[in-house]
């Protein structure tokens, strides 16, 4: 009894975390410490805040990838949910390791948008895309961040000449396609953007990089 009590420590599930980028959401655990739990299978439940029943999540259930997808189980975005998983080998189960309380419209990680650049003598125009969630609407196509957000675009300006790291602020707000005007021909300009929500103050990452010479 011992050591399958020794087994069973060794082999429990560590660092039981939720990620999750515009709703797409997974859950990612370590193995436990002993070498052999590197064999492990993994069993994964969740459940909603306050509910009393697990629920199984059959596809996480007997694997042995240390990742289950969750972004089905997690679409109402303003609940929070709870995780937990345990190890089987060799016939011995470890107890449950339990994640932290996740509420997915507080905690996802919002992305930057798409940008795309188009030039004339003086001007560059901006398109921007805000980042799609995984949710779909009737008709079949992806629910845009910004249906469950107040969101602004900013936009950056670097101009090549001058110094890579400076990006300066030229617009902030809801407008889809910007026309920055003013600009010297002949100059190698770059265009960054990012996500900005005013209301928990947080911004996503720069958007990559769109480069034009007017």
């Amino acid at each position: 009894v011992l050591e399958n009590q020794d087994l069973q420590d060794s082999i429990k599930p560590q660092k039981v975390e939720f990620h999750s980028l515009n709703f797409n959401t997974t859950l990612h655990w370590q193995p436990g410490w002993a070498r052999e739990a590197r064999d492990a299978l993994y069993f994964v439940q969740y459940k909603v805040y306050g509910q009393s029943m697990w629920q199984n999540k059959d596809e996480c259930w007997g694997i042995s990838s240390r990742v289950c997808d969750l972004t089905h189980e997690t679409s109402d975005i303003q609940e929070p949910y709870y995780s937990r998983v345990r190890a089987a080998l060799a016939g011995v189960y470890s107890n449950w390791s339990l994640s932290c309380r996740f509420t997915p419209w507080r905690e996802t990680v919002i992305g930057p948008p798409m940008v795309t650049v188009a030039h004339s003598n003086k001007s560059i125009t901006v398109k921007l895309q805000a980042p799609h969630s995984p949710y779909k609407r009737k008709r079949g196509s992806k629910i845009p961040m910004t249906n469950y957000y107040d969101l602004l675009y900013q936009v950056f300006i670097i101009n090549n000449l001058l110094d890579e790291q400076h990006r300066v602020l030229v617009y902030e707000g809801k407008e889809k396609v910007i026309e920055i005007q003013d600009l010297r021909p002949g100059v190698s300009y770059c265009i960054v953007a990012k996500m900005y929500m005013p209301m928990l103050d947080h911004s996503s990452a720069y958007s990559s990089r769109q480069c034009t010479v007017l």
